[in-house]
């Protein structure tokens, strides 16, 4: 989707445009992740870039797409481009160290939270 979503119209109000300029994108995303996946392809991940126009559009992640609308809605923009690119994604997993260094995070939290309940039961 490569799109400049105009908010202006002489009969709807501006926040109902903003609501189904909201509700197109999420549309296209429910439409973009039920199709199906091609093999070795766990999921679908979306390349985004939103601007006041197509030149300034910039990359952002694909949960900060409805912040920007509201955003460009409290401008009051007339104006403003959204493009949404479906993409195949792999997971990945994580380096062993990271994972070594989080099991170590919870399991050195668990005795100071079991200590601070104990005094708090004193």
């Amino acid at each position: 989707m490569k799109k400049t979503f105009k908010l202006t119209h002489p009969k709807v109000k501006y926040d109902r445009l903003v609501e189904a300029v909201k509700h197109e994108v999420n549309k296209y995303l429910k439409r973009e992740r039920s199709k199906s996946l091609p093999e070795a392809v766990d999921f679908w991940d979306f390349d985004c870039k939103f601007g006041d126009t197509e030149e300034e559009a910039k990359t952002i992640h694909i949960a900060e797409i409805p912040k920007a609308i509201d955003k460009a809605g409290e401008r009051q923009l007339e104006s403003f481009y959204v493009e949404i690119l479906a993409k195949p994604g792999v997971r990945t997993k994580k380096p062993a160290s990271e994972l070594t260094a989080e099991i170590l995070a919870e399991t050195s939290a668990e005795p100071e939270i079991a200590a601070e309940q104990e005094e708090s039961d004193s």
